[in-house]
């Protein structure tokens, strides 16, 4: 017989075991929902709750390289380095109370500074600054986009509040050479200028990752980390030659000062190939360092300059009137120094005062005579002279498609005034750019045909995919007999004008033109009162052209004529020939007669 307080007993533990059952399913019911229900939701969760870590691998940026492979950009490893300030202030407390060994801040702030190169008072004013926003702070830069070298001796220091991390920098290692040409990228890695801009689709590369799980002390749990490689970007390779290049960068930069003009450039092109081999300017950009440039010098004026390019257009006149009305070089035209035409609508001078000359049309260009030319044009229609133009590439800009590149300025036939239809058969009236220019002087020196041009020799991807870029077709522009008689012209003027003792070169036939146009003023309402932009193009040798070498100056002062640009064409194509080992002529040079005979 059960007593009153046995009937108690057994109540609490009923009760106890009813809590209990009540608990255990209430667990069961939490593990089913956590592990069944809602499991992917859960795992979820614990993967972005620290429990997953990672971090980018980063791939390089590709490499441009010159005609030889030589690098003219590359990626470099740099370091961004950072401090603890309170980890800090919690050793010097450690130290004080006697609980470290370590060595204080401000002996460690010291040799840090010899390290980085700063000054010791500098390196601790940086930990006060964060401690004076937040006495908390856990962060401060130290210094950014440090080398291999420096990294190395904060990690020699050992001391525990000091990270680097690692991050791919873009480096230019011959500094200026080409720099207008290779562009720059920002700090941040965007490509900003040039062939790195416009190449950025060969140059990018694509960053990877690399996945783990993490235990909560940080450390990584085995055989949980997948990793999804980066591919680095191509290599670009340019038609340039960095040597030939230094040296025409070196030669426009004194010819342009000695001369005191605004700017200057040279550009030297392959005839069979149309391709660059130097696009040399002053003043230009050191890659390295762009803001040490004005925004001006920052591109490449070679490519966004336009200009009326004077008498250098008379060669292109000749070989249209050869060429479609049956002229020879031997063909006459009686021009005085000034003279009207059109009904006295239009004026024509020559820069120096003569009497009437029967002039051949050698004789014209050997004198460069403007109203020669003029009487000369009128043996071809308007539209003729044209399409002519059009077919030289003149008003069409290049190939190359150089980031901002300008085109020059030709108006439709029809268009032409009375004054303009004389203009320009001698390069007034129309502008031009110096790749359309050097262009137009590459057919004549390659039997009529205008090769396009370029300056990028390929893109070579990470797997080895080689890409060349997509050239538009080679142009017959005059037929290869009336190339070779432009050819002799200015074989002639290369030997009888004004400057041949000047562009000579022991050894070599040599052919020239000079040209010197005048500049529209800022307010674009007429010319600039004495300014001039002077030209000097040309091909060697003669008898059979290898290169290209055009001179430009933009106002130069000291000799306001294309005179000013003879030096430098001669040493120019001088070098050239070196270089490239060009053997020296074995035949005499035509010399054609100025006057009829």
């Amino acid at each position: 017989m059960s007593t009153r307080s046995t009937r108690s007993q057994r109540r609490r533990t009923v009760v106890a075991l009813a809590v209990v059952l009540a608990v255990l399913a209430g667990f069961i019911l939490r593990l089913v929902d956590i592990q069944v229900v809602n499991a992917q939701e859960h795992i979820q969760d614990s993967l972005d709750n620290a429990l997953a870590g990672g971090q980018t691998l980063y791939g390089t940026r590709g490499s441009i390289v010159d005609a030889d492979g030589r690098t003219l950009a590359g990626s470099v490893v740099e370091y961004d380095c950072q401090l603890d300030p309170l980890l800090i202030t919690q050793i010097d407390a450690d130290i004080v109370d006697g609980k470290s060994t370590a060595e204080p801040w401000s002996t460690v702030s010291v040799k840090i500074a010899g390290v980085t190169g700063q000054k010791a008072a500098d390196v601790q004013q940086i930990v006060a600054d964060a401690l004076a926003a937040d006495p908390d702070s856990r962060f401060a830069y130290l210094d950014k986009g440090v080398g291999t070298a420096v990294y190395r001796g904060l990690a020699d220091l050992d001391a525990p509040y000091v990270t680097c991390f690692s991050h791919p920098a873009r480096s230019y290692p011959d500094g200026a050479v080409a720099g207008n040409l290779v562009g720059f990228v920002s700090s941040d890695g965007e490509a900003l200028a040039g062939m790195e801009s416009m190449q950025n689709d060969c140059l990018t590369a694509t960053n990877g990752k690399a996945s783990y799980q993490v235990g909560k002390d940080g450390v990584i749990i085995p055989g949980t980390e997948v990793r999804q490689e980066a591919v680095d970007g191509g290599t670009l390779q340019l038609t340039i030659d960095s040597d030939l290049q230094w040296y025409m960068q070196q030669l426009i930069a004194e010819q342009s000062q000695n001369m005191k003009a605004k700017s200057g450039s040279i550009m030297v092109v392959e005839v069979a190939t149309g391709k660059i081999k130097a696009a040399a300017e002053w003043p230009t950009v050191d890659p390295n360092d762009p803001g040490d440039s004005d925004v001006g010098d920052r591109a490449s004026r070679i490519f966004t300059n336009w200009f009326e390019p004077g008498s250098t257009f008379k060669a292109l006149t000749a070989a249209t009137l050869i060429d479609a009305a049956g002229q020879t070089p031997l063909s006459t035209v009686t021009a005085s120094s000034s003279e009207k035409f059109a009904g006295g609508d239009a004026r024509v001078r020559d820069s120096y005062s003569h009497p009437a000359y029967n002039y051949t049309l050698a004789g014209v260009l050997i004198d460069s005579s403007n109203v020669g030319i003029s009487k000369f044009s009128e043996r071809v229609s308007k539209q003729i002279r044209y399409d002519y133009l059009k077919k030289f590439g003149i008003g069409d800009g290049s190939a190359v498609g150089f980031l901002g590149e300008q085109s020059g300025l030709v108006y439709p036939a029809d268009e032409w005034g009375a004054q303009t239809t004389y203009n320009t058969a001698y390069g007034q009236g129309l502008t031009t750019t110096l790749p359309e220019l050097v262009g137009a002087y590459s057919a004549i020196a390659n039997d009529g045909v205008r090769q396009p041009l370029r300056l990028v020799e390929s893109c070579t991807a990470a797997d080895g995919t080689v890409t060349e870029p997509d050239l538009p077709d080679a142009v017959q522009v005059v037929s290869a007999d009336t190339a070779e008689q432009v050819r002799d012209i200015l074989s002639s003027v290369a030997l009888e004008s004004s400057n041949a003792s000047k562009i000579k070169i022991d050894g070599y036939n040599i052919g020239v033109k000079t040209g010197t146009g005048e500049k529209i003023n800022e307010a674009g309402t007429g010319y600039k009162a004495g300014a001039y932009f002077t030209t000097m193009i040309g091909m060697a040798p003669i008898e059979d052209p290898e290169y290209i070498v055009a001179v430009t100056l933009d106002e130069p002062t000291r000799i306001k004529s294309s005179a000013a640009n003879a030096s430098a064409w001669q040493k120019a194509m001088t070098q050239v020939l070196k270089t490239y080992r060009v053997m020296p002529s074995t035949t005499d040079p035509v010399k054609l007669p100025e006057f009829a005979q």
